[in-house]
């Protein structure tokens, strides 16, 4: 198996990719024209990428199976574009959860002890105890989540060990998981923007929270709270965070920005990071060397075992449902050519399959079939099927 990796990537994971077989070539600079090329030039059967963005061009360079993101999102991946073309696309989720955390309580220590201005003033000379010696300080102060997957939840035990009340907001979150956790469910994002010292958010990037975080949820957060943004900057709306800044003296950790340089590097200057009470780092919320080891790892194993079965873990671009009507249960010998009949009769009545599966019987004599249909199946289909010498049993199930 041919494996393009078009981006930074730990050695011990090109090294797991060797060993599996695969035939590897590592590209991290390759990016928009110079990537298209790159698939074309290797044939590459699965590409890992970070960072990098995959546009329908790329996917459409070469013979493509596999999209890989060796990190938990897939926003950079035209995943649309993967699904027309049958590419499967995964991610590496859960790998960075402890990174994330990590680095979004470094940002509210730091908006609390203003330790990026300490450290400024210092360097140009200046001492200003009076000035700095003003921090809140967080024990005792309420926590509120956007978010509770796997970062939102590794940020829970963390805000206990510093003292602090956790209210969460999660569309998934019951009041017997919020008890489990140990923290407060919020039944809103207002109630989480009126109700915290501190925001802190953990969204996936989807249409449903694209901008999400708007001017009604600022004008809910009290006064002079904190918010740190380290899942996308997209799920935020940039200007009325701006606006709340200087009208409600909020401050912000950001790690995320809604537009931000492809590459390692580059020119940026957002407007916001002028502002003062902003902190802003460089989307590093999952560069630590063990999170990098972690993720590299789960994008070895993704790729193994699609070489290997034929199957992908973590898949991200499957039907959650499709337009079946009916599943056609089929119990029949297992010989050649029976199921090529069976699918001759569905498909000459002009019914599409939208699932499958053959499973076979101890001893392998014998196995059924699962087919899901979008149709209404005649009887002149299942006498067809039932007609087949080597067909033991047909069953119809309607399926809702």
């Amino acid at each position: 198996m041919r494996v393009l990796v078009a981006d930074s990537f730990e050695a011990s994971g090109l090294d797991a990719l060797a060993a599996a077989g695969c035939e590897v070539t590592h590209s991290p600079q390759a990016k928009d024209d110079e990537l298209v090329r790159q698939v074309a030039a290797t044939g590459a059967d699965v590409l890992i990428v970070r960072s990098t963005k995959v546009p329908e061009a790329v996917l459409a360079a070469g013979p493509l199976k596999l999209v890989v993101r060796a990190g938990a999102g897939y926003n950079t991946i035209d995943v649309g574009a993967a699904s027309r073309r049958g590419i499967y696309v995964a991610n590496c989720p859960g790998k960075n959860s402890v990174a994330v955390a990590e680095l979004a309580f470094g940002l509210i220590a730091a908006l609390d002890r203003r330790i990026a201005d300490n450290v400024a003033d210092l360097r140009a000379g200046r001492w200003n105890k009076a000035e700095y010696g003003k921090a809140r300080g967080l024990a005792g102060r309420t926590l509120g989540l956007i978010g509770l997957g796997g970062i939102g939840s590794a940020m829970v035990p963390r805000a206990q060990a510093f003292g602090l009340d956790v209210l969460a907001w999660s569309r998934s979150l019951t009041e017997a998981r919020a008890a489990e956790l140990g923290v407060r469910r919020a039944g809103s994002l207002l109630e989480v923007a009126a109700g915290a010292d501190i925001v802190s958010v953990h969204l996936a990037l989807t249409d449903d929270t694209r901008g999400l975080l708007g001017r009604e949820f600022f004008a809910a957060m009290r006064d002079g709270a904190y918010f740190v943004n380290t899942s996308r900057g997209e799920v935020v709306d940039e200007a009325a965070l701006a606006a709340a800044v200087e009208l409600k003296g909020l401050r912000a950790g950001l790690d995320v920005f809604a537009s931000e340089p492809a590459g390692g590097s580059g020119e940026f200057h957002p407007a916001i990071v002028d502002l003062p009470g902003v902190y802003g780092t460089h989307h590093i919320g999952a560069s630590t060397e063990q999170a990098q080891l972690a993720i590299a790892d789960e994008a070895v194993r993704i790729v193994r075992v699609f070489a290997e079965t034929g199957t992908v873990p973590n898949v991200v671009n499957l039907a959650a449902a499709t337009p079946a009507e009916a599943s056609v249960i089929v119990r029949h010998l297992d010989r050649p050519g029976v199921l090529a009949a069976v699918l001759d009769a569905i498909g000459g009545a002009g019914l599409n399959v939208q699932e499958m599966e053959n499973v076979v019987f101890a001893g392998g004599e014998a196995a059924v079939a699962r087919i899901n249909v979008e149709g209404a199946l005649s009887d002149d289909v299942l006498a067809a099927i039932k007609g087949h010498e080597q067909v033991l049993d047909v069953q119809v199930v309607a399926l809702t």
